[in-house]
């Protein structure tokens, strides 16, 4: 565009008009590439200079040679690729030209506008986005002739403005909202059938506009007299049963929503998805108002992301996974209902010859994986399915059901999943949701399941309210509220797969936690109640809130601390009211990011300089020995009870004041001990996890110094390492890790290990990882204990503990304690782990491995003969058992068929060769014909050894088993020789071990061999 302009720059300069008309036709007829060098000169002129946008658009209509479709095109390309680049200059001239398409009804003109309109983003009340929704509903408007033309054209305006209408609800908003209502009923009255295009998902915005009077009016219309705006039209089933399509549901998403979302689900691997996940909800989802997108998301996510069989096939996120995570995520109660409707909205009205299995696939699987690790999903979702059937609109109730029958029996046809058993019959549910579910979907349950039993007659659980009137025409329905002091309790996630032991989970925890706010109290009511000493000062602090400068806030909270320790009495009576009006009047500063982004002593030091730290402050100015002042504690615990994220704040604060001098977070003890729970590890565990929620980075500051403050609390508390795995990225773990090496952090106990990396198996696998890099980097690891948990790991439900136990053997030299629980695994035909460390240690040291595998199958016979021996006397297993023979066999078989017998000597080594003669002597018949090639190896000894013997051998020497010298000293035969001599190698390899107990053949001498006793180590 920018050469264009510098060629028609040069063309133009210092000519007339008239000149100018004629150089520009001339150029133009040299050829396209002219014809297009100028066309993108002078809209390039447009949008960069408006003084001469008026001439320049006029020349370009006179010069151009294909009814401006070249303008068209490239005014496309910047819209849906670079908009949010463009100059803020240029953004009114854009709009500008797109009105002179439109006015000049510029074939193609439509295309642009609805470029523009997907520019507008939902859930977006910036200045910058509302002035672009008033601007192009002006252009619109303003050619309302035009508009009423483009038939194909009208959907996509009525389907945009009317999902508008339900961000722009301020009151700074009104006049814009009045001219989208006029405009949408308009069209909606006059273009009706044009509307009807758009299908299901009408009803759907218009639901959650039913109470304006203007659209209440046309609900009325639409439900009891459809002839009123269509002949054509016959009712609101008509218009259910009408599937909504994809340019629809994808106009809704800007063009950078969209590839980022194409992203996450095409390209992003499931475990690496938490860092994308963060910044789009950074980018997109961060305020109030952006909560209604996340339906936009969720229905563009199921009608229009439909993955290739390869992308369902690898290991790429699963559309039921990013749902989730856009339901787990939402802070608004009406916005989840919302995002539920939206999940479930095309089963519905399912038929499967119109509709997509695709579009109800997800919603399925999001319940199914969510039954182990959150069933609060899966309740709350069964619950709304159950409901939504009579619920959303009484006249069609049967309709409605059948729809979800039909997706219910499409789901099973397709093979989505193989059964609903699990699913419907999950015993983890509350009975009351049982009940209802079998009593809507019994064809689903299982027959053998018996009749659930009756709720006892007690106050209905709270759950989802069930409308009086159809949910059509109403707003959606919001939850209950969850804060209610004594009403309900947080949703609790089971990852317990054992229901016996567990209690069931009451249908009140299925609600998704919403953002917890501080309890609303009257700020000035509230003061009226204070005694005398604290209504002045308190009453200053309120009138000081609106001030920028915070020192002097923070001189009046000085006042208030010397006020509060002059005090005789400072009960709870006078604790918790003062408690709930500073979380109220300083509720704000809870919102803001607290952690500055370069962390120099400066800042850390001024981000601490607020009222609320000053009691802090106060309250740790006493020494270690002696006690915090316990008008202060009370007035802390109070504030702890009352606020969630007071302790973390806390812990900040302590950990910022520490720098220069002792730690200060023996202070944050002193108030859990004080608290509700009285319990360290419990208000860790909450803190962590608040924190986790409200910024990650403050969190990991805060690991180093609470670990090393509190290791009794931290060290075995597998809760605090899930909630740093589960949030952590890579970049913030190699933090924790630098920490560990520089010995600033210790994060495991040695005792507790082996529990502690038994919990960590049901995570995540980049949460399993995580531990393991974090182990790693400990010194001193014990690797004895760590090998200990071989024998019970499986290679396809635990493969991230086995690579890296694996890699972390691989560092460590062969010995008898870890070789022991490696043979006792299991021997599994597709399990290489066991083969893959014996190979490494045989590669490593082929001899002295080939002697510590001798010395192993040794203690293994020996143990073999002697449970023989006991012929069913009781026997109590040693603590570390040795692997059996079978295992032992099993395992070198399969290290035999690997490449280690080319690359190395160990199957050759003579101590090896003992050692599996005596593991043969001690197999049975069965494992001996099994195991037929591996013992066959044991050939080769005695070969070597006949082949040593004849060197050796001379007339007159003495043979020790012979009992004389020369030719003479043996009668026996030549057969019975080299018996004897195989019996000599095997008492020779008997002696080298205390630990055997061989009884060899009975040799041709008349003196008795006394067997020697070895003593069994194990």
């Amino acid at each position: 565009m920018e050469r264009g302009h510098s060629i028609l720059t040069e063309l133009t300069s210092g000519l007339s008009e008239r000149e100018i008309h004629d150089a520009l036709n001339a150029h133009v007829c040299k050829g396209m590439v002219q014809h297009e060098e100028i066309s993108l000169g002078l809209m390039y002129s447009i949008l960069v200079d408006p003084p001469l946008a008026t001439k320049s658009y006029r020349d370009m209509a006179l010069i151009t040679r294909d009814g401006l479709q070249l303008v068209i095109i490239k005014l496309n390309e910047i819209i849906l690729g670079k908009y949010l680049k463009l100059h803020e200059k240029a953004s009114p001239q854009l709009v500008w030209i797109v009105r002179e398409l439109v006015k000049n009804s510029v074939v193609g003109a439509d295309s642009v506008c609805s470029s523009l309109l997907r520019q507008i983003a939902g859930g977006d009340i910036t200045p910058k986005n509302i002035w672009l929704a008033e601007s192009m509903l002006d252009v619109l408007t303003d050619n309302r002739q035009w508009l009423d033309k483009q038939s194909g054209f009208i959907p996509i305006v009525v389907y945009t403005y009317l999902r508008l209408i339900e961000d722009h609800s301020g009151q700074l908003l009104a006049n814009l909202r009045q001219r989208e209502v006029e405009f949408c009923i308009s069209l909606l009255r006059e273009k009706f059938m044009d509307c009807f295009m758009i299908g299901r998902d009408l009803v759907r915005l218009l639901q959650n506009v039913a109470r304006i009077p203007e659209f209440e009016k046309f609900w009325k219309d639409l439900l009891h007299n459809p002839q009123s705006l269509s002949t054509q039209y016959t009712g609101i089933l008509q218009l259910l049963n009408q599937r909504t399509s994809r340019k629809f549901l994808l106009s809704r998403l800007t063009p950078d929503m969209e590839a980022k979302v194409v992203f996450l689900t095409s390209k992003v691997k499931f475990g690496q998805q938490k860092r994308y996940q963060e910044w789009f909800q950074r980018q997109y989802l961060s305020t109030p108002e952006s909560q209604s997108l996340r339906c936009d998301l969720i229905r563009f996510i199921c009608g229009v992301i439909h993955p290739s069989n390869e992308v369902l096939c690898s290991d790429i996120i699963p559309r039921w996974a990013v749902i989730g995570w856009l339901l787990t995520t939402c802070t608004s109660n009406v916005a989840a209902s919302s995002a539920k409707l939206a999940l479930f909205y095309d089963w519905l009205f399912f038929q499967p010859n119109k509709d997509n299995i695709m579009n109800i696939e997800p919603a399925i699987l999001v319940m199914h994986h969510s039954m182990r690790s959150h069933l609060a999903i899966t309740a709350t979702l069964l619950d709304f399915l159950c409901r939504i059937m009579a619920n959303f609109y009484p006249p069609i109730e049967a309709q409605v059901r059948q729809g979800i029958q039909t997706s219910l029996k499409c789901i099973l046809a397709k093979r989505v999943l193989p059964t609903l058993q699990p699913l419907f019959d999950n015993n983890k549910l509350d009975k009351e949701l049982r009940a209802m579910i079998r009593e809507n979907f019994a064809e689903f349950c299982s027959q053998e399941v018996g009749k659930v039993e009756d709720v006892p007659s007690q106050p209905p659980t709270p759950t989802l309210p069930v409308p009086s009137s159809p949910v059509i025409g109403k707003e959606v329905p919001e939850f209950p509220d969850l804060e209610s002091p004594g009403k309900y309790d947080e949703a609790i996630f089971s990852d317990e797969e054992d229901d016996n032991n567990k209690g069931k989970l009451k249908l009140q925890e299925y609600m998704f936690r919403p953002i917890r706010d501080v309890e609303e109290v009257d700020l000035e009511q509230c003061i009226e109640q204070f005694s005398d000493e604290l209504k002045d000062v308190a009453g200053k602090l309120y009138s000081e809130r609106e001030e920028i400068d915070s020192e002097a806030q923070c001189e009046t909270m000085e006042s208030l601390c010397e006020t509060l320790l002059e005090m005789d009495e400072f009960d709870t009576e006078q604790a918790s009211p003062l408690a709930a009006f500073l979380c109220q009047l300083y509720k704000d500063h809870f919102s803001r990011q607290l952690l500055p982004q370069e962390l120099t002593q400066e800042n850390l030091i001024e981000s601490i300089g607020k009222p609320l730290f000053v009691i802090f402050r106060n309250l740790c100015q006493s020494p270690e020995e002696e006690a915090c002042p316990i008008q202060l504690l009370t007035l802390v615990c109070h504030m702890y009870e009352k606020h969630p994220q007071i302790g973390y704040h806390l812990i900040y604060f302590l950990t910022v004041s520490s720098k220069s001098e002792e730690s200060k977070l023996y202070v944050y003890e002193e108030v859990c001990k004080n608290t509700e729970s009285g319990n360290l590890e419990m208000c860790l565990k909450n803190d962590f996890q608040t924190c986790q929620e409200d910024d990650i980075r403050l969190l990991c500051y805060i690991i180093t110094p609470v670990y090393n403050q509190f290791p009794d609390a931290t060290l075995s508390n597998t809760d605090l390492l899930h909630i740093i795995a589960s949030c952590i990225d890579a970049s913030q773990l190699q933090d924790l890790i630098c920490e560990i090496m520089q010995g600033n952090l210790v994060m495991f106990k040695e005792e507790d290990l082996i529990k502690t990396i038994r919990t960590t198996l049901e995570w995540e696998t980049f949460e399993q990882y995580c531990v393991w890099q974090l182990l790693i980097a400990h010194d001193e690891v014990p690797m004895d204990q760590l090998t200990e948990l071989a024998p019970q790991l499986t290679y396809k439900d635990h493969p991230e503990a086995l690579t890296s136990l694996l890699l972390m053997l691989k560092n460590e030299s062969a010995s008898f304690d870890l070789l022991r629980p490696i043979l006792n695994r299991p021997v599994v035909e597709f399990d290489k782990f066991t083969i893959s460390i014996l190979s490494h240690w045989a590669l490593q040291d082929d001899k002295e491995f080939a002697e510590l595998m001798k010395t192993m199958i040794s203690k293994v016979s020996t143990a073999a003969k002697r449970q023989r021996q006991r012929n069913g006397a009781v026997y109590m297993p040693p603590k570390h058992p040795l692997p059996s023979v079978d295992q032992v066999s099993g395992h070198l078989e399969a290290l035999r068929l690997t490449p280690v017998t080319k690359q190395c000597n160990f199957f050759s080594q003579e101590a090896f060769l003992i050692g599996l003669q005596l593991l043969q002597g001690v197999c049975d018949d069965a494992q001996k014909m099994k195991y037929g090639d591996l013992f066959a190896l044991t050939e080769e000894l005695g070969e070597s050894f006949r082949t040593t013997r004849s060197k050796r051998k001379s007339p007159g020497s003495y043979s020790p088993r012979s009992g004389g010298s020369g030719s003479g000293g043996s009668s026996s035969t030549g057969s019975s020789t080299s018996r004897q001599k195989t019996t000599t190698v095997v008492e020779s390899s008997s002696s080298e071990s205390e630990d055997e107990e061989i009884v060899p053949p009975r040799p041709a001498k008349k003196k008795k061999k006394v067997p020697v006793q070895g003593s069994d180590s194990d």
